[in-house]
């Protein structure tokens, strides 16, 4: 009693001062005491009290619930130390993707995040504090804009209202964006604290333009068109602008990448080689080519080791998706390469691709990036039916995709400076001496002679699909992942992660109408205990 005592001593005054200590080392004593002198009034006819079978089992059963609370609190203590939690769901629903762990353990700045309203959703809640189990320099604040109106008008919000609207703050400069409105509906987007936080600390926009005018994949959304992939830049801090080569001429100095996407008529001649002279610079490119399409780039494609092959990969028959045909392309084997290297075993595809040569090239790194199944094969005559490895056709695996890179010195060629003319020499005449050969440091107006850049990398990815990027199939599985990576890698000054990004949630939760909730309840609270009074009360009559 003394004991009990003072442990809820302890616990209702939450300190564990001199009376609940005094307590618990008072029971203590007793119980000691008790256990020492009890012995000495044993009956003599009967065993000491130490040696009976009763106390034994006593005393090991009483040995055995202290060892097993000493194990069960020194567990709680280690789980405490060092959290381990491990997310079940189908999708990762309670775990950060591995692109939001990377940014966050990358990041070097405090962010913090303020979300205006007056309702703590549980379910934005629990990401935001998986934000923070990642790194304290994510922090973030719930504020009701009626109850602080001052911080909300700081923040830009008139008239605060239901406001629910969420900020995002670099706290070393005091920099804010709006990130979001928030609803019963729309909760907190991890995609979008993310990007946030990769926009709010880069002090860096690179330029991604897209060549246009040759049929390529429109910008803008509509049918046939990659509006969602263009989104996908803008939110990884892209700029976006198409590029018309026939007018410019030449590919802009502030491009940080150039993309090809889906062109269904070939490229001129002196648009190939603005492409070339930016490579050549040390520009950066993607380019995607669907089959039965001719480009114009072929000579561009060659002197780097890049064939495009005019057959379509097929799958093999137990590769192939229910819901899609023959000639959509199934990837789960990726190279060894940055951009691929998060993907693991998971699943791209490509509708009607066409595979990629890949010859050895001097000064060229190449890397295949897609490899379809070694039972796929490369289709020469889709007219015939059924589709089967024949004469004309080629065996897989197959490559759908390529890295390059190679390193190149720009040449910069300096303009001359404008300088007097020298004055005429006179010729010599025949009883002259002749005059000696001019050297470098004598001549009156040297030529300036081009000079040379340090050298550096020239980067290019070229698939043999674009319909992977189109609105509808973008973002399918990893698709949307590859085309990322690719550009992220393209664009080495951006600094963006090489990883597989979140997620939309897919929403399982089970809304029942009022009759099914009172049917439900019925059945739980009527229906099944009544069926075991009714099973129980048949079995106690038989057995009477």
């Amino acid at each position: 009693m003394l004991i009990l005592a003072g442990i809820s001593a302890g616990i209702v005054s939450g300190t564990w001062g001199s009376i609940p200590l005094g307590l618990i080392i008072a029971g203590i004593v007793v119980i000691g005491l008790w256990m020492l002198l009890i012995g000495q009034f044993d009956d003599p006819l009967e065993p000491s009290f130490w040696r009976r079978r009763s106390t034994q089992a006593s005393t090991n059963a009483l040995v055995s619930t202290i060892a097993v609370l000493a194990i069960l609190g020194l567990i709680n203590f280690l789980a405490v130390r060092s959290v381990q939690r491990f997310d079940l769901t189908e999708s990762g629903l309670f775990t950060l993707s591995p692109e939001s762990q990377q940014v966050l353990r990358e990041m070097q700045q405090g962010v913090k995040l303020w979300i205006f309203t007056n309702d703590q959703n549980p379910q934005d809640r629990a990401l935001l504090e998986n934000y923070q189990r990642i790194t304290p320099k994510f922090s973030f604040e719930y504020l009701d804009p009626n109850s602080n109106p001052g911080v909300a008008q700081a923040f830009g919000i008139k008239n605060a209202g239901d406001n629910r609207d969420v900020f995002i703050e670099l706290q070393s400069s005091k920099r804010r964006q709006f990130l979001q409105s928030i609803s019963p509906e729309i909760r907190l987007s991890e995609n979008r604290i993310t990007n946030g936080i990769l926009q709010i600390t880069s002090d860096r926009r690179s330029k991604a333009y897209f060549v246009q005018g040759h049929g390529e994949k429109s910008l803008t959304a509509g049918d046939n068109s990659i509006s969602e992939s263009v989104k996908a830049l803008e939110d990884k801090n892209f700029i976006n602008e198409p590029l018309n080569l026939a007018q410019l001429g030449t590919v802009p100095e502030d491009a940080s990448v150039v993309l090809v996407i889906g062109s269904t008529r070939p490229l001129a001649e002196g648009e190939a080689k603005a492409l070339e002279a930016y490579a050549n610079r040390g520009g950066n490119l993607l380019i995607a080519v669907d089959p039965n399409t001719k480009s114009g780039l072929d000579t561009f494609l060659n002197s780097w080791g890049v064939k495009l092959d005019d057959r379509v990969a097929i799958n093999a028959p137990n590769q192939r998706l229910s819901n899609a045909g023959p000639a959509v392309a199934i990837v789960t084997q990726y190279g060894n390469h940055p951009i691929t290297a998060p993907f693991g075993k998971g699943i791209s595809f490509y509708p009607v691709a066409r595979p990629i040569d890949i010859t050895p090239t001097p000064g060229v790194q190449a890397t295949p990036l897609l490899l379809t199944d070694p039972n796929s094969w490369a289709e020469s005559n889709l007219k015939e039916q059924p589709l089967k490895l024949d004469g004309g056709d080629r065996p897989g695996p197959l490559a759908l995709a390529v890295a390059l890179e190679r390193t190149v010195t720009p040449t910069v060629s300096p303009s001359p400076t404008a300088t007097p003319s020298p004055s005429p020499v006179p010729s010599p005449t025949a009883t002259s001496s002749p005059s000696p050969a001019p050297t470098a440091s004598a001549s009156p107006n040297p030529v300036p002679s081009p000079t040379s850049a340090p050298a550096k990398p020239s980067r290019m990815v070229v698939f043999g699909n674009s319909t992977f990027m189109v609105n509808g199939f973008f973002a399918q599985q990893l698709n949307a992942d590859v085309f990322l990576n690719s550009v992220n890698w393209l664009t080495p000054d951006q600094q963006q992660p090489l990883s597989i990004r979140p997620k939309d949630v897919k929403n399982r939760r089970i809304a029942l109408s009022g009759e099914q909730a009172l049917l439900l309840g019925f059945l739980a609270l009527a229906i099944v205990p009544l069926f075991g009074f009714i099973t129980a009360g048949a079995l106690w009559w038989k057995r009477r």
